[in-house]
């Protein structure tokens, strides 16, 4: 009987492996989200030069500048969705299958890439994601058109929660870091 528990327990252990396939899919989709923002940087950049052209008028040369700007705005929410999949890569390899020899070694890693429990993972990937809503957000104000002071208010209340939202945020690392201070 005790063997049946051994041998059990052995494939219940090494069942943990599976999350490989996340690590890996994961891996993939920030490679792939990596790739696109940068494809979009380039062509972005190339069609910049339109921008210096004499014959531009001047409202057509606003409206290049307003999408310019939107699309600066996708390159930087396609790159920090690229992050996101890949700090959830590490941390997911990192608490699953075991640390990353290589980033405790570094001597100018970040502590961002070292996840300690899930949730360190839940709470760093919560922030990338706060980041990601903020520049969603920046992205619609820019489009929005005002149409009454009412619009205008709606536009401060969205900053100001977008504000509150980031206060609370390092409140909490703040909070947390003095908890886990040394009295």
């Amino acid at each position: 009987m005790k063997r049946i528990e051994r041998a059990f327990e052995g494939v219940l252990w090494n069942s943990r492996y599976i999350v490989l396939l996340a690590v890996i899919s994961s891996l993939l989709a920030g490679v792939a989200m990596f790739y696109m923002a940068t494809v979009d940087a380039v062509y972005m950049l190339a069609h910049l030069g339109e921008y210096a052209s004499p014959s531009l008028e001047g409202h057509a040369r606003g409206e290049l500048r307003g999408i310019t700007i939107t699309h600066v705005v996708e390159i930087v929410d396609g790159y920090l969705l690229a992050t996101v999949m890949l700090i959830f890569a590490l941390g997911l390899y990192e608490l699953f299958i075991s640390k990353i020899d290589q980033a405790a070694q570094a001597e100018n890693s970040s502590n961002v890439l070292l996840i300690d429990s899930l949730d360190d993972l839940k709470a760093r990937l919560a922030k990338v994601i706060l980041m990601i809503l903020i520049v969603k957000y920046f992205e619609h104000a820019i489009a929005m058109e005002f149409e009454s002071p009412l619009d205008l208010l709606y536009l401060a209340g969205g900053i100001t929660l977008i504000g509150l939202a980031l206060y609370l945020t390092h409140a909490g690392e703040h909070k947390g870091a003095a908890a886990g201070a040394p009295h």
